[in-house]
């Protein structure tokens, strides 16, 4: 019906035209007739233009839906639609240009109409007393929270707790003063009765200035430009101010003329000439742009090392072209591309600011920051949701972008809908997989760490802890497969795939390769019995059959045993059979001496006691004696020596050590007291003629002229 309408009305402007044309060569120039100039004037207001633009529209998607909703658009066809609407966009701007001066004037007698009570002044000093009384509101704000920012000064932030805590803090006070400003300006204004116009215009820009507040607030929160210790993205000082800068000034200015355009509206402005003086305003966002990518200061933290500046100026042009770009894809109206463009740039750009910024606030204390370290649970939960927030969030922006309702795609049941909605479903899968992956990691990371930090504790926790760190980074290996596998059946569920023949099909491949690989089963199975046996652990001195060393980590099917010499055997769990632990609880260390027949026991016996407990007073010995070295009493009569067995109880691995050195003060004990150590000798007797050996018969031989001589 509409359409027919529009008709008629088109029909009767070509008949006003041609008719005035008409007059124009018979009569002289005498104009159309009134009726039709009543009609001219009418489609040359701006309120028509416009109301007629909006029920156009509905017919043009309407005649659009067919291409979003039906058969796939050709690329070709595609790009040759989008270049006439940029036509059509561009013409519409350039035949704008010449009625904005009338627009603008009747804007004018609007608002001379509408305030002539109320002059610009008056309007003007209603927005600053307002603002006054929104910073009167903030003053009063900070001076009853004066201890609170006293404390906020003098808070200690060496550990992540009280990093955390201040932030919270600081965060909390910016959105107090955001509220007692808002309260002050706003709220105040608000609890008066104004006109309609006026009550627009000013609560527009105090708006307007409400925004350029919260952005003050956060960019003193994030940058902080005042107090480097309280800085949460990591840059130098330099850079903070002059970013805190930029960023205040381009969102104020965005905020101003957002209000402006949109009052413009309500001022009688076509839609047209509001868009054309939105892209001649946007050029200052651009200049902005341009001159802090030109002018950005070096944002290291140590400013005293020399940055590098090889690609600097073709960086600079490069973003210079970007943000071109971008404003001249704004210009076009090409909306979807520009907020891709926005997206592929700005979401890396905002996830590597983002890992910067958790890895400075959660840094363990005295470190310059959390690289090279272990990664914490509160620092990979942090990160990893902001991640995936970033994410969504550039998701949806780029739906609604591009016109993609989320709601209407899931009633829809077209080959391009599940697609895309299996698209987004397994993208959301895959974030939440990839957060509860790198959660359960770094919960297990912290807890090896801790393990491995705490090491020398009593006997009963060290066990505990060598469990751990045998037992942990299995459990870490299983539920990455367990995450693993759930999120790709639930990605193929999403996408429209039935995963109940998947799952039964792999029930029987599982099946058939058990059968086939009846060792690879038979190390796995092993491997998990030996662990519930706790037969071992990692950092244990195992031995089996061939095969002995120290565990120093597990696969699923194979242990990995550290030659005390230095090879490393990878042993299948399946081949390890009986296993021999000499690192469990305690060990005894058995010594035998050979001392002469002649030799005093009972003084010997006092003596090997006296050592043992010398050792187990040493403060080095000591905590790794559970008895201390005793003699245990004559073990045999040898051909030249009375064997003398000892014994000691020791922490395994520990009796080596002790073993030396008791050996050591032994000897110096013996020797102090007169007991010698055995050893075989050989007596000869008589003269030559006793002599029954033919070699000493020799040396007697040889020793005799030497002996005459001297």
């Amino acid at each position: 019906m509409f359409r027919h309408w529009l008709g008629l009305l088109g029909l009767l402007a070509m008949l006003g035209t041609s008719g005035s044309a008409q007059a124009q060569t018979t009569d002289g120039p005498a104009g159309p007739p009134p009726k039709v100039q009543e009609l001219l004037q009418l489609l040359d207001d701006p309120t028509v233009r416009d109301w007629v633009a909006q029920q156009k529209a509905p017919d043009t998607a309407q005649a659009a839906a067919p291409a979003a909703s039906g058969d796939m658009m050709a690329p070709s066809s595609y790009m040759d639609r989008r270049l006439v609407e940029i036509r059509q966009h561009i013409g519409n701007l350039v035949m704008t240009v010449p009625n904005m001066p009338a627009e603008f004037t009747r804007a004018r007698d609007i608002l001379m109409v509408e305030f002539e009570d109320r002059g610009i002044v008056q309007i003007v000093s209603l927005i600053v007393g307002f603002l006054a009384l929104g910073f009167l509101a903030e003053w009063l704000f900070r001076y009853a929270t004066r201890g609170l920012q006293r404390w906020i000064v003098t808070v200690p932030l060496g550990t992540v707790g009280e990093r955390l805590r201040a932030a919270g803090i600081r965060m909390s006070f910016g959105l107090g003063l955001v509220i007692a400003f808002a309260i002050g300006s706003v709220g105040a204004f608000l609890a008066f009765t104004w006109p309609p116009l006026l009550r627009e215009i000013v609560l527009g820009y105090l708006s307007a200035c409400l925004v350029l507040r919260i952005a003050l607030v956060v960019g003193r929160f994030l940058l902080a430009p005042g107090g480097e210790r309280f800085r949460l993205v990591p840059i130098n000082t330099v850079a903070a101010w002059f970013w805190y800068r930029r960023i205040t000034l381009a969102v104020g200015w965005l905020a101003i003329g957002w209000v402006t355009v949109g009052l413009l509206g309500t001022l009688g402005l076509s839609f047209s000439s509001r868009v054309l003086i939105a892209y001649i305003l946007g050029l200052m966002l651009l200049a902005i742009g341009i001159e802090s990518t030109w002018r950005r200061p070096p944002a290291a933290l140590h400013p005293e090392e020399p940055p590098a500046h090889d690609h600097g100026r073709l960086t600079n042009w490069l973003i210079t072209a970007y943000f071109s770009v971008l404003w001249l894809l704004w210009v076009a109206s090409a909306m979807p591309t520009f907020w891709l463009g926005v997206a592929v740039v700005g979401l890396p750009a905002a996830l590597r600011g983002m890992r910067h910024a958790v890895n400075h606030i959660l840094r363990p204390a005295g470190a310059a920051s959390a690289q090279g370290n272990v990664r914490g649970v509160p620092e990979v939960a942090l990160e990893r949701g902001l991640r995936a927030l970033l994410i969504i969030a550039a998701a949806l922006l780029l739906a609604k972008a591009w016109h993609v309702d989320l709601i209407a795609m899931t009633m829809q049941d077209t080959l391009g809908t599940r697609l895309t909605r299996g698209l987004l479903s397994a993208i959301v899968i895959a974030l939440v997989a990839e957060f509860l992956w790198h959660f359960a990691r770094a919960v297990i990371d912290a807890k090896l760490s801790g393990t491995q930090a705490n090491s020398h504790i009593d006997n009963e926790e060290v066990r505990r802890q060598a469990r751990l760190r045998t037992l942990l980074p299995i459990l870490r290996n299983v539920l990455f497969v367990i995450i693993l596998v759930i999120a790709l059946l639930m990605i193929l569920s999403s996408m429209g795939i039935e995963i109940a023949p998947l799952i039964a099909g792999a029930g029987v491949v599982g099946v058939a390769v058990g059968f086939g690989a009846q060792t690879l089963v038979k190390d796995i199975i092993s491997g998990m019995f030996f662990l519930l046996d706790d037969a071992f652990r990692v950092g244990e001195y195992i031995q089996s059959g061939s095969y002995k060393g120290t565990v120093e980590s597990f696969s699923l099917r194979s242990v990995k045993l550290r030659h005390h010499r230095g090879p490393l055997y990878t042993v299948p769990f399946g081949e390890l059979g009986a296993v021999q632990n000499m690192s469990r609880d305690w060990v005894i260390d058995k010594l035998t001496i050979g001392v002469t027949y002649d030799t005093d026991l009972e003084k010997a016996r006092k003596l090997i006691k006296e050592v043992g407990k010398e050792l187990a007073a040493n403060p080095e010995y000591a905590p790794h004696i559970i008895e201390p070295l005793k003699m245990q009493g004559v073990e045999e009569f040898g051909d030249y020596a009375i064997q003398i067995r000892m014994k000691m109880m020791t922490k395994p691995g520990e009796q080596f050590v002790i073993r030396r050195k008791a050996l050591a003060a032994i000897r110096t004990a013996f020797n102090e007291n007169g007991i010698n150590f055995a050893q075989p000798t050989v007596q000869v007797a008589g003269g030559a003629e006793h002599i029954s050996s033919a070699a000493a018969k020799q040396v007697l031989d040889l020793a005799a002229p030497a002996a005459g001589d001297g």
